[in-house]
């Protein structure tokens, strides 16, 4: 079964670093933008109107060719592919090409898979990304649809890979571990809805290749397949032939819908951009952006896993450079605190990052290590996650030990029940609970949440 399947993916990647489009100097800022705002003469086709790259897009797009082990083509060229349809307002789209003379901008990288497969990658060239249409409820059931250009002109990688993949698990974790390195170089497009599309080519047994269009998301590439290998089976398998076509995901239903038969090379009419030179890369600017580029996370995984880290808590630390750069403080501050830091980053503060939608941890870890090295006399978990959370938020942190004796305050309890015995004497028992430890936990701090759960349950237990 394996053997039958071939996966191929063209990945569209944002380059979401950029504040202005490919071309012009509109705002790259679209996401939650009224409709049509963001555009001008050149991002809408107008005539008349030219084209100038932007710089930095290239230097961008030259660390993920670094990354993924690509090598960079000295000049490269524009050209125009030509094509209709409602999102492309000028009726073709500038990209690169690898034919009729034309070089991308870097050839022949490579990605390791997590089972150790490798990934040929055969392309990576700059492109400008179309508008966006909007359908009323699901594709296939819309009345009309409506188009925003506001992202029309954004800059895009695209990354196009040799059909190596022979399952829907390679493809995902071809696409994760791609999202992986895109932020490495600072390319997080988990941040950014939409930066990260994929149209999957798949292929069974031989027959014709189907290209599923504007996959987003690791999870849905894996449906995708599992998907479209089934349906193609289906046909094999009762003798229908699968036709050389283009299909849309529909990600509510979880199935590809048929949109048009698959374009042949030659129908896109390939022609060199008049309005733009060619992208020349020199020894000085690759240099430039490998010093900016810094580590990889197998790098980060294996300099970890050195330190005597489970692989599962490396794994989790290298794939995000924020949790990395903490731990590396951590262990250059206090060494012995290494195996516990790598502990409550890959899980307390990974957590607290995710709940709380935090983008950034703070430079200054010497708070983190005052809750570290008092980690094991904090009384409980929820405590010790409040002092983390203060340390995220940029508070000072000072972990306070000072541990009350029962003696110290069993007095106090006995007064908390008694002077709110009339708001209480109703109340079911959690909520009798939980509202006076409030008061007590005011009191004497949550260093003694301990003693003062055992010393309330103790006084309750005893009163009428």
């Amino acid at each position: 079964m394996m053997e039958e399947i071939k996966v191929g993916l063209e990945v569209h990647v944002q380059l979401v670093t950029l504040k202005t489009k490919l071309f012009c100097s509109c705002s790259s800022d679209y996401r939650g933008k009224p409709p049509n705002v963001n555009i001008c003469p050149v991002c809408t086709g107008l005539p008349g109107s030219m084209p100038t790259l932007n710089k930095r897009a290239v230097e961008e797009a030259l660390k993920v060719v670094f990354m993924l082990n690509a090598q960079p083509y000295a000049t490269s060229y524009f050209f125009r592919k030509t094509y209709f349809y409602p999102d492309l307002p000028k009726n073709f789209q500038i990209t690169q090409y690898d034919k009729a003379g034309g070089y991308p901008l870097a050839h022949d990288g490579s990605l390791k898979l997590t089972n150790g497969k490798v990934v040929r990658i055969e392309r990576i060239h700059l492109e400008e990304d179309p508008g966006r249409i909007y359908y009323e409820g699901s594709r296939a059931t819309a009345k009309y649809s409506l188009i925003d250009y506001n992202r029309s002109g954004i800059a895009l990688i695209e990354i196009v890979t040799a059909p190596d993949m022979s399952s829907a698990e390679e493809a995902r974790d071809f696409v994760e571990r791609l999202t992986t390195i895109l932020s490495d170089v600072g390319i997080n497009v988990r941040d950014y809805e939409g930066a990260l599309r994929v149209d999957v080519n798949v292929s069974y047994a031989g027959g014709e290749r189907v290209e599923v269009k504007n996959v987003t998301g690791a999870a849905s590439v894996e449906k995708a397949v599992v998907y479209e290998v089934f349906r193609q089976k289906t046909m094999h398998e009762k003798g229908i032939k699968v036709v050389r076509e283009t299909r849309a995901w529909d990600e509510k239903r979880r199935i590809t819908i048929g949109s048009r038969g698959k374009e042949f090379e030659e129908e896109y009419r390939y022609m060199p951009e008049p309005d733009l030179p060619p992208v020349i890369i020199t020894e000085a600017l690759m240099q430039k952006v490998k010093d900016e580029i810094g580590g990889s996370q197998e790098e980060r995984y294996n300099e970890i896993v050195n330190d005597g880290i489970n692989e599962e808590l490396a794994k989790k630390i290298s794939s995000d450079k924020q949790l990395y750069s903490v731990y590396e403080k951590v262990k250059f501050y206090e060494p012995t605190l290494k195996q516990l830091a790598a502990n409550v980053l890959a899980n307390e503060i990974s957590y607290l990052m995710k709940r709380y939608s935090v983008k950034s941890l703070p430079d200054d870890v010497s708070g983190l290590v005052e809750i570290l090295q008092n980690y094991k006399s904090i009384p409980d978990h929820d405590t010790a996650v409040d002092y983390l959370k203060k340390w995220i938020e940029g508070e000072k942190v000072k972990v306070s030990l000072q541990v009350t004796s029962v003696n110290e305050i069993h007095d106090d309890v006995v007064k908390a029940v008694a002077e709110n015995y009339d708001k209480i004497k109703n109340l079911e028992y959690t909520k009798k609970f939980e509202f006076l430890m409030g008061i007590l936990i005011r009191k004497f701090g949550k260093e003694n949440k301990k003693v003062l759960v055992e010393e309330l349950t103790k006084v309750l237990s005893e009163t009428p």
